[in-house]
């Protein structure tokens, strides 16, 4: 295989994003997060704005519709009316992803990538999770808030995403089933997650070891 693509979705707070970055660094390979929102934007001529307002989350409206609009592959043209809907941000933003793992190595954040790659052979995906003490104590580097309500504001990200990702995927965010890699970032810590991952790359994809 020519190259190979990452994904990771994590818990708010478990270290998921810095354990991205540093095996992106260690590999040598690009690293995709909110960078996917520009390049969703650049391609569908949608404005940037409206990519960020629906990143990982749901209008109140679509929250009552979980698992109505599961990705299928396609975007909706210009000239239809549903063209800047967040449909069709989320159907911009998963094209990027597919045409990323069809031509380079990277790591890519959330954004169901995980699910919008489901049938390509040369992804992995990972699940970082974490206890809320850990998640806590991490976020409170942060942000500056009184301990009750820095765990409202957690479970307030991770209720979002898992709604975002059950809309899109009609799967639950948390069941490992949905990963090859789950990893407890407060035992392992976030050098031992990366060096997992890379372990677990080197067997999925290096066979001739």
């Amino acid at each position: 295989m020519n190259n190979y693509v990452i994904t990771i979705a994590r818990q708010y707070g478990s270290g998921g994003r810095t354990v991205g970055k540093i095996l992106a660094e260690e590999l040598g390979i690009n690293y995709y997060d909110r960078e996917l929102l520009r390049i969703a934007s650049d391609e569908s001529g949608i404005n940037e704005k409206l990519f960020a307002s629906a990143d990982e989350k749901l209008s109140q409206t679509s929250l009552f519709k979980a698992a109505k609009k599961v990705y299928d592959g396609s975007v909706i043209p210009p000239e239809s009316d549903d063209f800047v809907s967040m449909q069709n941000l989320f159907n911009y933003q998963a094209k990027i992803i597919r045409e990323l793992a069809e031509t380079e190595s990277c790591i890519i954040i959330g954004r169901c990538a995980d699910y919008v790659l489901k049938d390509y052979d040369n992804v992995l995906s990972v699940f970082v999770h974490a206890p809320m003490d850990f998640r806590m104590m991490r976020a409170a580097n942060v942000h500056s808030m009184p301990p009750k309500e820095l765990e409202r504001y957690i479970n307030k990200i991770d209720k979002r995403r898992a709604a975002y990702y059950k809309y899109y995927t009609g799967r639950e965010w948390t069941d490992g089933r949905n990963y090859d890699l789950c990893l407890n970032s407060s035992k392992l810590g976030i050098e031992k997650c990366v060096d997992e991952i890379k372990a677990y790359k080197k067997i999925r994809f290096e066979e001739d070891l």
